[in-house]
């Protein structure tokens, strides 16, 4: 638990120094805002000015101003400054105590101030897909292995809504049952617009350009190698801080994700909960012409409102967004031979209701010491139940030395076979084995679903796809010889 108090005041009015400041936009889209400092709360940690909490799933507890949270109950008759109770619910009311989800908002204004929502197009409908079924529109089934090159950054000014866009995925929204899988790419921020979707939560994977993501919870800033999460229902924005950026997105339309089960690895290693980091409370008190963005049920609607939807002063509970370093991962390997499943990398997991199998598993490959004898290291040729949709976020993929580059995708649907291109076979099956670093200038990472993918119209046609991808299996040659038992 997090106690949010013990203010740090800065010159100038309480409110000056409290609120977060919006500042006016700059020609290239960065640098849309500069955020005071709100307070520094004990125990917590500092970032590059932004504050957070540690920890994963915690109950936490920040407020902005002094006694803004109300003592002993959640929404009494009348809450302190004025502000207004409202809970935000993640689970069902009546989930187990160890899963269930919320926290309690206290805000200048309750979010339902605004005005109906209407049909939006913008962003484009058309790109940014959440229906996969038979019959959906702009879908289509191949089971081929794809790969693309990396994510074209536009020209024209085009925020986080503008860049969107959907690659694949399983199912729908509608019956809380599926998956989706984007890129993004922005060169300019969001301005007096949020974003929220009631579809389902989204793991953001930042690949280039740094951004800072206001939500109702505070701020947060995100690096190339780092990730956050913004859970269903949460609304937010993108501030480019050094564009362009991109990155990728998984949306899971059921669950939540959560740190996987340890077992007979002990209580520590892989992503160790205390470098989860959550925003402190920031708020604006801002009168302007905004617009909410909401997608729901795979369509987006837009709503307006007078003031800033960022007007949380306090808050409290366990549903929250948060942010991860996955250099801070303790990677697990084999000191002796054989290559090990990729499972062992998991950083999140969002489960299905069988156990084990997953909605989404969060696989990184980061760097490490490989030291396994007389083994053939790389990732082995292989047919998965499971769909693997990969992304590179720098460097090299040990697997795919040639064609997978940073900010590029690729995706091996259900059984379909996929394995180390030819050149990386014959190096890595006669190279003398000695201990070796995966450098430390290469990151990629894996989405794994146990759902079988339908892919995009638009990217199956897209420039950007990568038409060549199964040549780099071409040359792989036929070594067997009955007489050689000793193999090649």
């Amino acid at each position: 638990r997090r106690v949010h108090g013990d203010q740090k005041r800065d010159t100038g009015t309480q409110q000056e120094d409290m609120a977060t400041k919006r500042a006016s936009t700059s020609e290239d889209g960065s640098a849309a805002k500069k955020m005071k400092t709100v307070s520094q709360a004990k125990g917590s940690v500092e970032e590059f000015g932004v504050e957070y909490m540690e920890g994963f799933g915690n109950h936490f507890t920040s407020e902005v101003l002094p006694g803004a949270l109300p003592k002993g109950q959640n929404n009494p008759q009348k809450c302190p400054y004025g502000l207004y109770a409202e809970q935000l619910s993640g689970t069902a009311f009546t989930l187990p105590r160890h899963r269930n989800q919320r926290s309690w908002l206290y805000r200048i204004r309750p979010s339902v101030c605004h005005d109906p929502f209407e049909p939006s197009d913008y962003p484009d409908t058309g790109k940014v897909l959440s229906a996969f079924e038979d019959n959906a529109l702009n879908v289509v089934t191949k089971p081929n292995q794809i790969r693309w090159q990396p994510l074209p950054i536009p020209e024209q000014r085009t925020d986080f809504l503008g860049g969107l866009l959907t690659y694949c995925g399983a199912g729908s929204p509608d019956l809380k049952a599926g998956i989706a899988i984007h890129m993004y790419v922005a060169n300019t921020s969001m301005v007096d617009t949020a974003f929220c979707s009631a579809d389902g939560d989204m793991l953001f994977v930042a690949q280039q350009g740094v951004m800072k993501v206001q939500t109702e919870f505070g701020v947060m800033r995100v690096a190339p190698g780092e990730i956050f999460v913004v859970q269903r229902g949460m609304r937010f924005a993108i501030l480019v801080e050094e564009g362009p950026i991109r990155g990728y997105i998984c949306e899971v339309f059921k669950g939540h994700f959560v740190i996987p089960d340890l077992g007979v690895i002990g209580s520590n290693g892989l992503a160790n909960p205390r470098d989860f980091l959550t925003p402190v409370a920031a708020y604006e008190d801002r009168d302007c012409d905004f617009t909410i963005i909401q997608k729901f049920q795979g369509k987006f609607f837009k709503a307006k409102m007078d003031h800033s939807v960022f007007d949380v002063v306090a808050w409290h509970g366990n549903y929250a967004p948060y942010k991860y370093d996955l250099a801070k991962f303790c990677c697990i390997n084999s000191v002796t031979f054989d290559h090990p499943d990729p499972s062992i990398y998991c950083v999140l997991t969002c489960q299905t209701d069988e156990p084990g199998v997953a909605v989404c598993d969060f696989v990184i490959f980061p760097p490490r010491w490989m030291v396994m004898e007389h083994t053939f290291r790389p990732p082995w040729f292989h047919r998965n139940l499971m769909s693997e949709f990969m992304g590179n976020i720098r460097g090299k993929y040990d697997a795919k030395e040639e064609g997978f580059l940073p900010g590029g995708a690729s995706l091996h649907s259900c059984m379909a076979p996929h394995g180390p291109e030819a050149a990386v076979f014959e190096k890595m099956s006669t190279i003398p084995l000695g201990p070796t670093k995966i450098p430390d200038d290469s990151l990629a990472f894996m989405f794994e679903t146990t759902y079988l993918m339908r892919l995009a119209t638009h990217v199956v046609d897209a420039p950007h796809l990568d038409r060549k991808y199964h040549e780099c299996w071409r040359d792989i040659q036929k070594h067997f010889d009955p007489t050689r038992p000793e193999g090649i």
